[in-house]
């Protein structure tokens, strides 16, 4: 080699580095596309175990999809089964959307009611939940479709569709009253810092499509005052479920490819997960092709995979960061 070619492999050689890097450094990899894992039914809820299953809900019924890419039915009926997540125990607790209650399954199958109402009054159907370093969950409680049979209202009579916080079965607190308009994805970061929700009110005009962020308190409660928009789907759909990254970003399913009139717009936020940074910066974007993108996990051996639920199909793409979990296993 001449020596003369030295001094410009000096200055190209650590240009390349930085390629590598920024490559290394983008959630998904270059020309990642996803996949349809060829499943019906995974409506909602994905959650990775130990054991390396991933779970889902759909159709009243929890499905266990294994390493062989079989599904098996892991509880039906399921009490409307939505948002899952696997405790520090690996015990699987569910929002019971149809029964109005939070549930855990213990080892030996025995159901364990942690939640089932707020002051005497029946929950209006548990969506989405999180879990924070000592073990409290966190689980939002939305109601879509009719209202009549809402039953939690304020002090001034108005309904509630709330954030509540379980410390133990069947000791719960409201942390969240109006502060969110319809409260359904929840994510507690690292460190119990931040209490991520995700405000989805996508069938009224004019309703919230918004993700926000409270400081979240060592008691478990939030500052109101604290509460900071991370991103705006504006007249789009708005965010469903959502996870973490270890490095911090987040990953919401959300968007629309089809409008729906009047109350959903198609023309901005397509379907799909959007990755954001902590602050709210987009960073990347997964598209899913088939409509009603509700939520995501992070799965596989390596945690490296994201598994997407959307309009009853299970989707996945490869991501070049593994996903935050707390439990052990992927919220």
């Amino acid at each position: 080699m001449s020596f003369s070619r030295m001094p410009i492999l000096a200055l190209c050689f650590p240009l390349f580095v930085a390629w590598l890097w920024a490559q290394d450094d983008q959630p998904l990899p270059r020309g990642a596309k996803p996949r349809n894992e060829g499943v019906t039914g995974a409506g909602e809820g994905p959650a990775w175990d130990r054991k390396g299953n991933l779970y889902f809900t759909g159709g009243n019924r929890i499905t266990r999809f294994d390493s062989a890419g079989q599904t098996h039915t892991f509880r039906s009926p399921s009490g409307g089964a939505n948002g899952l997540l696997f405790d520090f125990q690996g015990r699987l607790v569910t929002c019971e959307a149809g029964n109005r209650r939070v549930t855990r399954t213990e080892a030996d199958g025995t159901i364990t009611v942690l939640a089932d109402n707020d002051g005497g009054k029946r929950f209006n159907s548990p969506n989405d939940l999180t879990i924070d370093s000592k073990g409290r969950i966190y689980f939002t409680d939305p109601r879509y479709g009719k209202r009549d049979s809402m039953e939690i209202r304020d002090d001034q009579g108005n309904l509630v569709e709330g954030v509540y916080r379980i410390d133990a079965p069947g000791k719960v607190a409201r942390i969240i009253t109006h502060e969110v308009d319809r409260p359904n994805g929840i994510l507690v970061s690292p460190g119990d810092q931040y209490l991520y929700v995700a405000d989805n009110n996508n069938n009224t005009v004019g309703g919230a499509r918004k993700l926000w962020r409270f400081d979240l308190k060592a008691a478990g409660s939030i500052d109101p005052k604290s509460r900071r928009l991370i991103f705006d789907w504006e007249t789009g759909r708005g965010p469903d479920g959502l996870k973490m990254d270890r490095k911090g970003r987040l990953y919401v399913a959300g968007g629309l490819n089809v409008a729906n009139p009047p109350s959903e717009t198609a023309d901005k936020f397509k379907g799909g997960v959007y990755i954001l940074s902590p602050e709210g910066k987009l960073l990347d974007f997964a598209p899913i092709p088939k409509d009603e993108v509700t939520n995501c996990a992070f799965g596989g051996g390596d945690l490296k995979t994201l598994y997407i639920t959307a309009g009853g199909t299970l989707w996945s793409i490869p991501v070049n960061t593994a996903g935050w979990s707390l439990s052990g296993a992927n919220q």
